[in-house]
């Protein structure tokens, strides 16, 4: 990789993974320094933007990466939800939406990690204007008034030091960038593990996605290309290891009893992975010269499919405001303004993730009725589903610019 020779940049981001490298590559061209700091090695399966998962994009997502030129590397491999399917099982209660009745093409597009990772990858290794360092290890970040001091060491470069106006931690749940800052963060278990994975059908999706919550954990079957479905399946960690051990006969029965057979009889499933899930929220996303974004600000339930579309839009505002500003990149007004415009989306999406979560997992008596009498009203309700399919633009706030399809403005 070709890069500056000067360890001195406007912006060092620390986290490589999807949302990191989204914010990276918006800057990119702006005229700041930047560099991006990574630990994991390309294309590992360590590296959440190259690992099992796949990830829903909602259309504010997908304007954002055709803004940043990265989508035609995307599209071969995106498969458009066309409607989505809510249910509880063993009750009567469900809520359909279908795009098309919304007047627009899909709710959104899911596309594997890895395809992602990959396209922002070999976009910011052709960037010239970016300090690359790949995989390095931070050994210690100091933040003080006029600069952050981020020691790190790589293969490639030895020990050194990255002196920065404004570090932004992209560096997930467990961000060192966060814990240097002094902000605290809270964490809800939700006593779950994810196992994802796979399968076929005998029934052609035609891009239909599923959310089906069950008395042991959500499910959720997202249409992929090929005509194959993605699986999210939240489970009880015991639950869970059980599933990740069985053989695929018994995998496939487990899943099928679920499930049931409305996305048909499954077959072939893929290979199995599984992480824990948990909310964790940071009390700030700003602090001096620090901004948090992704999963380091907050990382959320993948029941509504929400927590990356909600770290993009905080990496596209977060280059706009840099790219849109003379002089300082880690001014106080400017983080404060970040804070300011990102907080009502980010609290928004998290209230709703957290509720839903919590709402479909409560296994009162009663309750079960008031939810199933809920899906059958927003079922009848258009404004329902119309404010619910502007979900994937944001819940408040302005909507940054390259998620409305525009370029980044400089000052």
């Amino acid at each position: 990789m070709s890069t500056p020779a000067t360890g001195h940049v406007d912006v060092a981001i620390v986290g490589g993974g999807m949302v990191g490298a989204s914010c990276a590559l918006a800057l990119a061209g702006s005229g700041r320094r930047v560099a991006l700091i990574e630990s994991v090695p390309l294309e590992s399966g360590r590296q959440p933007s190259f690992d099992e998962r796949t990830t829903a994009l909602g259309n504010a997502s997908r304007r954002i990466f055709e803004a940043l030129g990265v989508w035609p590397q995307m599209q071969p491999e995106a498969q458009a939800i066309t409607s989505i399917h809510i249910s509880e099982a063993g009750h009567f209660g469900v809520a359909r939406l279908d795009a098309s009745e919304q007047g627009i093409e899909a709710f959104g597009y899911v596309v594997p990690n890895r395809t992602i990772g990959t396209a922002l990858w070999r976009a910011l290794e052709q960037r010239k204007d970016l300090l690359l360092r790949v995989p390095a290890q931070v050994r210690e970040i100091r933040i003080a008034p006029e600069a952050v001091h981020i020691a790190l060491e790589s293969a490639a470069c030895g020990p050194e030091t990255i002196r920065a106006h404004l570090v932004v931690g992209a560096d997930g749940a467990q961000s060192l960038v966060r814990a240097a800052s002094g902000i605290e963060a809270g964490t809800c278990d939700y006593g779950q593990v994810a196992v994802v994975t796979s399968v076929a059908s005998d029934q052609p999706h035609r891009g239909r996605a599923f959310e089906r919550f069950t008395a042991a954990g959500p499910i959720a079957l997202l249409p992929l290309a090929h005509e194959r479905l993605a699986v999210v399946w939240a489970r009880a960690p015991e639950a869970a290891q059980a599933l990740l051990e069985a053989g695929e006969p018994e995998f496939l029965r487990e899943l099928q009893q679920a499930f049931g057979w409305r996305a048909g009889r499954f077959s072939a499933p893929g290979h199995r992975g599984a992480y824990p899930l948990a909310l964790t929220r940071a009390a700030a996303t700003v602090a001096p010269r620090t901004v948090l974004i992704g999963n380091a600000a907050q990382a959320l339930h993948p029941v509504a499919g929400q927590g990356f579309n909600l770290g993009l839009r905080d990496a596209a505002m977060l280059a706009e405001l840099v790219t849109g500003q003379r002089g300082d990149a880690g001014d106080a007004a400017l983080l404060a303004r970040f804070g300011e415009v990102r907080g009502g989306d980010r609290a928004g999406v998290t209230r709703f993730t957290d509720s839903l979560v919590k709402l479909f997992g409560d296994r009162r008596p009663g309750l079960a009725l008031l939810r199933n009498l809920g899906l059958l009203a927003f079922d009848l309700s258009p404004t329902a589903k119309r404010e619910l399919a502007r979900v994937s633009a944001g819940f408040a706030g302005p909507v940054p610019r390259l998620a409305r399809g525009l370029g980044l403005s400089k000052p």
